[in-house]
């Protein structure tokens, strides 16, 4: 059963919740000073640990519906989304999306791993027994890549047009391991494993038949930013999928509305680095340049990159 005592004490905090929600209402969320923001989103952590509390006291029905209704104003104020301004997104590439990057690293760094090791997997398995990748790749990839050619070379003569589909496809492949989460993370951890087992079976096969320079030349200048944005995607794939299987304190709708809107923020910052690594691949990856330069380029973009993503501004 609840008691007095208790109520005593949190009742201070629901009521500086409400009149936090009563000034947005008035003047919206502008109206709230950064340390204020900070609280609005303490006390909504809080308060929703209060109410799965109250829940279980069957006593205290008209407490549990107040909770649950200031929490849904709390809700609505925290995850709506003003108007985008082009200052906003400024803003959001300056600052908000390293941020979600930093915070959530450790679910990309989960993604980068499942990538690595069913490449691992992939790459043994094709060394084992060469018949595996005719499983994986098909008969016409396994016979081009046995005449010690590249099938890349098609793109060389329609780029805008190649660089258009592969920025088409780059995206869907990061939404789809974005919306996998879903699944409880089933999905996204699907796609990863099969991409990397796809990427291994690839450079086996490549390395079986002498082409691993021609191979890993051309995707290194655009893998550098295209890889690292399907490992941030798979990582909001992730995080979505926590969200929805361990809500902890929070209802399970909260919880999933909470990591949506982290993941949303990884998701719509890959697109840049995804349009840019789209544009390279058409534009430069097949191409004649020597291939020390283009491996210098993948060193420097990877390394802007991790800039980027290391040191941006905190989102204010």
């Amino acid at each position: 059963m609840i008691s007095t005592h208790w109520l005593n004490q949190r009742t201070p905090y629901w009521r500086r919740l409400e009149e936090l929600l009563d000034r947005t209402d008035r003047g919206g969320i502008k109206t709230l000073a950064r340390d204020e923001l900070r609280e609005l989103g303490r006390l909504y952590r809080q308060i929703a640990a209060d109410l799965a509390t109250v829940r279980e006291d069957a006593g205290s029905v008209r407490f549990a519906a107040y909770l649950n209704q200031l929490l849904a104003r709390a809700h609505n104020t925290i995850y709506s989304a003003d108007r985008p301004t082009s200052s906003g997104i400024v803003r959001f590439f300056r600052a908000t999306f390293p941020q979600a990057f930093r915070e959530n690293a450790g679910y990309c760094l989960v993604a980068l791993l499942l990538f690595l090791g069913a490449g691992i997997v992939g790459a043994a398995l094709t060394v084992q027994d060469p018949d595996f990748k005719l499983k994986v790749l098909g008969a016409e990839m396994v016979d081009t890549i046995e005449r010690r050619e590249m099938w890349t070379h098609s793109i060389v003569g329609m780029k805008p047009v190649a660089s258009s589909r592969i920025m088409t496809n780059n995206m869907g492949v990061a939404f789809t391991m974005f919306a996998s989460g879903i699944t409880g993370g089933v999905g996204t951890i699907y796609m990863m494993a099969f991409n990397g087992l796809l990427i291994g079976v690839i450079g086996a096969a490549c390395a079986l038949a002498g082409m691993s320079l021609p191979l890993w030349s051309f995707v290194a200048p655009h893998g550098a930013l295209e890889l690292p944005a399907i490992f941030i995607a798979g990582g909001a794939g992730l995080r979505l999928g926590r969200g929805l299987l361990f809500p902890g304190f929070l209802p399970r709708r909260d919880s999933l509305a909470q990591a949506g809107a982290e993941a949303v923020k990884l998701v719509l910052g890959c697109i840049p680095i995804l349009i840019i690594a789209g544009i390279i691949e058409a534009f430069i990856s097949p191409t004649d340049l020597a291939i020390p330069m283009k491996f210098a380029l993948s060193g420097a973009l990877f390394a802007l990159l991790t800039l980027y993503l290391l040191s941006g501004r905190g989102s204010t």
